[in-house]
């Protein structure tokens, strides 16, 4: 811990939520253009840039340790600081599952797709706005933009089960379809989980705008 004030060392972790927030935005966007595209490249960078965020990640922790450790916050500032360690468990879990979605590109390949990828892109889309609401709702402690943002995952968990349903068919008609099937199926799941982790993001910052406990989405 620097000689910084302690309010100045409070806005360092802020801004370090806010950055992280949007490498993991990056990653998400990244990942499904790599997967439309399959551009292998893309995939690639994606999962080296991923040891970005799990870099950030331990230095927001350090931050958020020292902080307690050192200053003594009072409770509205802890309040702060914990759900700050909290959120920057979950968004690096959420640039885990971008590099896993990754990977999944370069083992699909260059195999022509068994059915256009319409939910898919949907379902990242979706994640995108969750992270970007989320992100200004930690900005202005902004309960009802917290809100809105978890209410996207309804949406996400539909499109899942509509990936799901529709695998199911493509695997149950052909078994040279199964490989490819499981795959998607593997990237749904990790764009569903995404969903689940921005959904705790958005519980965090209302514990941490009102000091209210709540359980989203059940």
């Amino acid at each position: 811990m620097t000689n910084k004030s302690f309010h100045d060392n409070l806005e360092e972790t802020r801004n370090k939520i806010l950055k992280m927030g949007n490498l993991v935005d990056d990653a998400i966007g990244s990942a499904i253009t790599a997967l439309k595209s399959r551009n292998k490249d893309v995939a690639e960078k994606i999962i080296m840039d991923d040891e970005k965020i799990d870099k950030l990640e331990l230095e927001i922790e350090q931050n958020c340790l020292s902080l307690i450790a050192l200053q003594q916050p009072m409770a509205r500032d802890l309040r702060f600081i914990g759900t700050a360690i909290k959120i920057n468990t979950d968004l690096e879990r959420m640039g885990d599952y971008a590099a896993n979605i990754s990977k999944i590109v370069l083992s699909i390949g260059d195999e022509p797709f068994i059915k256009p990828l319409i939910d898919l892109p949907r379902m990242a889309e979706l994640s995108q706005e969750m992270v970007r609401k989320n992100m200004t709702a930690y900005i202005n402690r902004d309960r009802e933009m917290a809100i809105k943002a978890a209410a996207l995952d309804h949406e996400i968990d539909h499109l899942y089960n509509q990936i799901f349903r529709d695998l199911l068919v493509f695997m149950t008609k052909d078994s040279r379809n199964i490989r490819q099937s499981t795959y998607l199926l593997m990237a749904a799941r990790h764009f569903e989980r995404i969903g689940d982790h921005a959904t705790n993001v958005s519980e965090w910052i209302i514990y941490m705008a009102t000091g209210e406990r709540v359980e989203l989405n059940d």
